[in-house]
């Protein structure tokens, strides 16, 4: 079967989250199912550098007003086909953002050329190759089923993933006739939404299957606290949604091989990790005693919970618990956190920014990570802590409620949990679930247990692949 994928980012090329880990690793995960995809992405100034030897496949004169360029490359085991567009990608700045960190005022036509040059693709534009099915990602996507539906490619399946349903890529209508889509697409059945236009929604409305990353997240965005105003469409689709949870690149994600960590190590070998952790209180600044070191490796926003870490930081330390935070985001929850770096030197260490090595190393040499995220679609941070041995305390939401088993009595009993769950996702829950990792901790022969059954999770991508090769064959003409 011959997949096409149409996303706005894809690692190893261009990643703000965990979109681009999906792109990347699903396309190599389903090979084993003879599904062969080719993954459309943005020519980001970022990926014309990245790239070699391009394969110039396909030329539009005019890609909704500017010209644009197919090419074709082979990426780390992806096929990629990069779209081309200096008019709309060859700036500075981030995918979305830019430099001062404000949304492009066209990212309405950006994404959407995006969209249409993979519908274009779809109805065999392109040369000596026609895909037998469409998965488009998340907004930036999601005009793709919708130009396939009006374009001449209606009887071809798509597929929309659905990673955040908070980010729905809403627009004014006055920027409708831009789209070159026939007038009757503005309609409740399509992309107006509201009298506005509603990407996500339009997709939502036309692709022949939806999925979400995770069963328990597909079950939330059907209610108003988790569907954004969108769960009325999703409930009209129900009988199309797919919960299919993400997994990892277990090779990249590997401890016994990872090339940043310093000392690797194994599920009988856990005793390395101490060399990786004595790595992370340096970078730090901690304090090297034997206090269980939590770790933050977020975008520190309120979707993440980071407020409750920002509020919790002195009874965190109170209860003899040292935090290591990585990441970026509001100014404010920056300010808060390295605010209680600057109280509690040798406790609480900070770095702001986006640091791929050391998220790595962090995970191999951190005792447990804190995810508090009011929701979670999927979740990647707690199967990388899985899979390293740094137990998870995750909020019962989406994917860390469907990923993450709660070391109760019964679970350690049977020697089945891997991680921490705790609700309401509070302040006071959250510390809740913190002084119950400090007594599991304290019993190091139990702790240790929770690692090793954490490591041996299937967190890879071999039974979500499988489900989605699944999925497509039955989407597929018969024979296909």
């Amino acid at each position: 079967m011959k997949v096409l994928s149409v996303s706005s980012e894809v690692f190893p090329l261009i990643k703000t989250g965990g979109l681009a880990d999906v792109a990347g690793a699903l396309p190599i995960a389903l090979k084993r199912y003879g599904v062969e995809t080719k993954t459309l992405m943005p020519g980001y100034p970022a990926v014309m550098k990245a790239i070699r030897d391009p394969v110039v496949r396909l030329q539009f004169d005019d890609l909704l007003g500017e010209p644009a360029t197919v090419l074709e490359v082979q990426h780390e085991g992806l096929d990629i086909l990069v779209l081309d567009a200096p008019a709309y990608y060859d700036r500075p700045g981030g995918p979305y953002l830019d430099q001062t960190g404000k949304d492009y005022t066209d990212n309405w036509r950006r994404f959407a050329a995006l969209s249409l040059a993979g519908a274009e693709i779809a109805a065999g534009l392109m040369p000596d190759w026609r895909p037998d099915l469409v998965h488009a990602h998340d907004w930036q996507a999601a005009l793709t089923p919708v130009y396939m539906r009006y374009y001449p490619t209606p009887e071809l399946p798509s597929v929309l993933t659905v990673h955040n349903i908070a980010f729905q890529g809403q627009f004014g209508a006055e920027v409708f006739p831009g789209l070159r889509l026939p007038p009757h697409a503005f309609s409740t059945e399509s992309i107006e939404y509201y009298g506005h236009l509603g990407y996500l929604k339009g997709g939502l409305q036309t692709a022949w299957a939806i999925t979400t990353v995770s069963p328990s997240y597909a079950d939330e965005i059907l209610t108003p606290e988790f569907g954004m105003g969108l769960e009325g469409v999703i409930a009209s689709r129900r009988d199309a949604l797919h919960g299919i949870v993400n997994g990892i690149d277990a090779d990249i994600w590997n401890p016994a091989t990872d090339p940043v960590v310093h000392t690797h190590y194994g599920p009988t070998t856990l005793k390395n990790r101490e060399e990786n952790r004595k790595s992370i209180a340096e970078f730090f600044r901690l304090h090297d005693d034997g206090a269980p070191i939590f770790c933050i490796i977020s975008r520190l926003t309120w979707q993440k919970g980071m407020d409750l870490i920002a509020a919790t930081a002195d009874e965190i330390v109170a209860l003899g618990g040292k935090l290591a935070i990585l990441g970026s985001g509001d100014p404010a929850l920056e300010g808060s956190l390295l605010a209680a770096a600057a109280r509690h030197p040798g406790r609480i260490g900070i770095s702001i920014g986006y640091n791929e090595p050391m998220s790595h190393l962090m995970q191999a040499g951190c005792d447990a990570i804190i995810i508090p995220s009011r929701f979670e679609p999927c979740g990647l941070t707690q199967l990388y802590g899985l899979r390293y041995g740094c137990v998870p305390i995750v909020a019962r939401t989406g994917g860390l409620n469907d990923t993450v088993i709660d070391a109760n009595h019964a679970a350690i009993a049977a020697k089945a949990a891997t991680g921490i769950q705790f609700s309401p996702v509070t302040a006071e829950g959250m510390l809740q679930a913190i002084r119950r990792a400090m007594t599991l901790y304290a019993d190091q022969k139990v702790w240790t247990q929770l690692q090793k059954q954490g490591m041996k999770s299937d967190v890879s991508w071999e039974k979500s692949a499988e489900r989605y090769a699944a999925l497509y064959s039955s989407l597929a003409p018969k024979g296909k």
